[in-house]
């Protein structure tokens, strides 16, 4: 009955948000709660460890959030976490696919050292059951070793999603990768149980109940959302209709880009495709609001690190395709799949409403989080990973944390500075090298270009030092046969090469391309 409130409770929400579209009052809804709940109400909350919830969305694009200059989809209360913290605009996804990227955000490393390379099309539920992160450390296992509740509502896709793995004692867990988004499956109690309701409400409600319980802290809790994820149906109905006579600007329908994945097609200049994948923000914008309002109410918002992001970053229909690093093959680097949003809230200790500019990666999270909460690092050598502590609270300038960044999906490598970026497939090409302060959005390749040779040279020189410090041999991505259908196996025990990438037919490649 208490879940049943609650979802209650999400669509008299929803109805008023809805009611003050156009209105600037549509994240009134909960803003006086939040506001005031962060008062002095939190005297219970004894525990001088900040508890930590970690909102990570799947397939968020580094443009779709107001927060991020979009005047078109409407997520206030992402907006207001962004006006109550730091957002850092330059954060990049190790590689722009789920499940390795969600791998270095755990682990601290990166693709070709924690040896998971594309999204986990097997090993999920028995009897195929593969922990793909078996033998490695994560954050949640050091928070779980010093006091933390550790806890997860939402989607894992890193393995064996029965089990509670790496510190987690609460699990309630998509099974598979995707899911449906009404009455879907979840794992609960180590059970596959249809959950009835919409996808994001179940697992926020998943989430709240936690956060209560856990109240005295210190906790930690991944809510992983699916949403925006494909499909782009089952959305609730009223905000889908609010979309009606949105022009979707932000959205171009370029001409089709010659690499396109066959996904590609069902979406390209379909509203309703674009309908779906914004409402499906708004709706999980309305339950960021939830989760917000209930930190109010309990008196614990001040002691409690808010951090938002999405996995991998997304395209539809800019550069001619839809989806992620893996919409085009071969696969591609482009801004909108290798960036994400990133926002870090934290009332009192973090600056409000500030942007950084500092250029920083997901395997920087794990030494970023246990940094600030003043917990030990593992120090694990084959991180490349570093604090970016000092950017929040401005004790080094922005221009200073304007460093590389690296990315890789399989045998496609980029290395990205402030100004340029170079990206190189393993054996034989094609490359790529964009101007980006004159180019920003990566229209003119200057690969051939005879002015560049000395960069490019230099850039590829340095990308391959970087890697080489930072990978397994055995697993390194560079010589397996990545193309975007998916890993089909954990690397090792006999499994190396293109056995863990093996793909049964062609159709089934194009089939799976683009999830």
């Amino acid at each position: 009955m208490a879940d049943q409130n609650k979802s209650q409770s999400a669509n008299i929400s929803r109805r008023s948000f809805l009611k003050n579209i156009g209105t600037g009052a549509a994240a009134a809804a909960f803003t006086p709660t939040v506001l005031l709940g962060a008062e002095k109400t939190g005297e219970n909350q004894m525990q001088n460890q900040p508890n930590v919830i970690f909102i990570l969305t799947d397939d968020q694009g580094p443009w779709a959030a107001g927060c991020c200059g979009n005047d078109e989809v409407r997520t206030p209360f992402i907006d207001q976490l962004a006006s109550e913290g730091t957002r850092l605009p330059n954060f990049f996804c190790t590689t722009p696919v789920c499940s390795p990227a969600r791998a270095s955000l755990m682990t601290g490393r990166i693709p070709s050292a924690h040896g998971v390379h594309d999204f986990c099309r097997d090993g999920s539920m028995p009897p195929n059951a593969e922990r793909y992160l078996e033998g490695l450390t994560c954050y949640s296992d050091v928070l779980a070793k010093n006091n933390y509740t550790v806890g997860l509502s939402g989607k894992w896709h890193l393995g064996d999603s029965l089990t509670p793995q790496h510190g987690f004692s609460h699990w309630f867990a998509l099974p598979l990768g995707g899911s449906k988004y009404n009455n879907a499956n979840m794992i609960r109690d180590g059970k596959v149980e249809m959950q009835p309701g919409y996808l994001t409400d179940v697992i926020t409600d998943n989430a709240l109940n936690f956060i209560s319980a856990n109240k005295e802290g210190p906790f930690y809790l991944s809510v992983n959302y699916n949403a925006p994820h494909t499909p782009f149906n089952g959305h609730p109905q009223d905000i889908v209709d609010s979309y009606d006579d949105c022009p979707f600007k932000t959205c171009p329908q370029e001409a089709l880009h010659p690499w396109a994945g066959r996904g590609t097609a069902q979406h390209m200049g379909n509203r309703a495709s674009l309908k779906g994948y914004f409402a499906a923000i708004t709706a999980m914008d309305l339950n960021v609001g939830r989760i917000l309002e209930r930190l109010a109410e309990l008196g614990i918002r001040e002691n409690t690190l808010v951090v938002f992001s999405s996995d991998n970053g997304y395209s539809c229909g800019h550069h001619g395709f839809w989806h992620k690093g893996n919409g085009t093959f071969p696969l591609n680097m482009y801004e909108n799949s290798v960036k994400v949003p990133f926002i870090m809230s934290h009332p009192g200790r973090i600056p409000e409403g500030r942007t950084s500019e500092a250029m920083v990666s997901q395997y920087d999270f794990m030494p970023t989080l246990l940094d600030y909460l003043g917990l030990p690092d593992p120090n694990d050598d084959l991180s490349p990973g570093r604090s970016f502590v000092p950017a929040l609270n401005r004790k080094t300038n922005d221009a200073q944390d304007r460093v590389v960044v690296f990315d890789e999906y399989g045998p496609v490598r980029m290395i990205r500075t402030q100004e340029w970026k170079y990206v190189h497939r393993y054996p034989y090409g094609p490359h790529e090298l964009y101007d980006l302060v004159k180019d920003p959005d990566e229209r003119k390749n200057l690969i051939y270009e005879k002015s560049q040779r000395a960069l490019i040279s230099d850039m590829r020189q340095q990308m391959g030092a970087w890697f080489e410090r930072y990978v397994i041999p055995r697993l390194d991505g560079s010589r397996f046969a990545v193309t975007g259908g998916g890993q089909a196996a954990k690397i090792g025990d006999g499994v190396y090469g293109e056995d863990a990438f093996k793909i049964r037919n062609q159709n089934r490649l194009q089939d799976r391309r683009n999830r």
